[in-house]
């Protein structure tokens, strides 16, 4: 089974946590085989990520250094040092080993998706890792007010209603191998993960929507949680897939929409009110209205954040993908 999962940030890294375990290493035969692809968003401009983008002119690494360290065979003491951050020293406070790794390693071969393949291999990345584009885009937003918000790292804090994401320059376009990985997919996936700033600026990206769409993939889309402040504040389930439909430009690229039926804890939802976020209603009458199924399961894990399980969410994903696999064998 061939799935490609879309997105970006620590959402994308749970589902790639789970995914990975379905990953034949050859000792299970029972276990199901499955080929993970990993196309993850490159519009960061904050943090390390953003350091390091404006003073090397490289991709930002923070991301796609998250999916490595899900994907590795042993996230143990390398993956640990992939993902240590300098607590001190003059010019590497804050900054990861790994966005430090991966900017050397794109220096060296001048080429960032190379210095990704080189560094998943280092880390026995049981998976392989996309940039959406290798091309420098940044992030716009057009908000309800009229206004136009630049940099992700703004648009994130906006308190107003997005109306659309935009990429500058507007011409970027995906790798190759990405468009192979859609066209060979048995599953499509986007999220979990931020609606504006993860999961639609890579279908900005030019010719993805159309290979998505003409892909025979099953695609399917994780609906957040929780409100995002800044993003998505009262934001209900359809509230998202209309978002994602909308910046697909008329392209059908989604069939399924996966809901969470597990309440979160009180205690959280106390602690997330204060940010003014609570729980993503699931309307389902109104998604099954744009003709999406749905699929609910208790898919939140609320310790001391709410996030997706990956064990629940890499479940559901390799459901609907062996049910494509087998409609696309008969």
């Amino acid at each position: 089974m061939r799935i490609v999962v879309i997105g970006g940030g620590t959402g994308l890294s749970s589902l790639l946590r789970g995914l990975k375990r379905y990953v034949s290493t050859g000792k299970d035969a029972a276990q199901p085989s499955v080929e993970i692809t990993a196309v993850v968003t490159t519009t960061d401009d904050g943090g390390s990520s953003g350091r390091l983008r404006r003073e090397f002119d490289v991709l930002p690494p923070g991301d796609i250094r998250n999916c490595m360290v899900a994907l590795s065979e042993d996230e143990a003491l390398l993956s640990r040092l992939f993902n240590y951050r300098f607590a001190a020293g003059r010019g590497l406070k804050g900054h990861s080993f790994g966005n430090l790794f991966l900017t050397a390693l794109t220096e060296l071969t001048g080429d960032f998706p190379q210095a990704v393949r080189v560094s998943s291999e280092i880390l026995a990345s049981r998976g392989r890792i996309f940039p959406s584009t290798a091309d420098d885009v940044a992030l716009e937003a057009i908000l309800e007010n009229g206004r136009i918000v630049a940099g992700e790292t703004r648009i994130s804090r906006t308190r107003s209603r997005i109306s659309e994401i935009r990429l500058k320059p507007r011409s970027c376009r995906p790798l190759p191998a990405t468009l192979d990985a859609f066209a060979e997919a048995d599953l499509i996936t986007f999220g979990p993960g931020s609606l504006y700033t993860s999961i639609v600026p890579n279908l900005l990206v030019k010719g993805v929507p159309e290979a998505i769409e003409s892909s025979r993939a099953v695609k399917a889309y994780f609906v957040n949680l929780m409100w995002q402040p800044g993003e998505t504040i009262g934001f209900t389930a359809s509230d998202h897939a209309e978002a994602i439909v909308k910046h697909a430009r008329g392209h059908r690229i989604m069939d399924y929409v996966i809901v969470n039926t597990k309440p979160v804890a009180p205690a959280l939802l106390r602690r997330y009110a204060k940010d003014g976020a609570q729980p993503v209603v699931n309307d389902n009458v109104r998604l099954e209205a744009m003709g999406l199924k749905v699929v609910g399961a208790p898919l939140a894990m609320d310790r001391n954040l709410v996030r997706h399980d990956p064990g629940a969410s890499a479940a559901v994903a390799i459901q609907l993908a062996s049910q494509a696999r087998g409609s696309r064998t008969k």
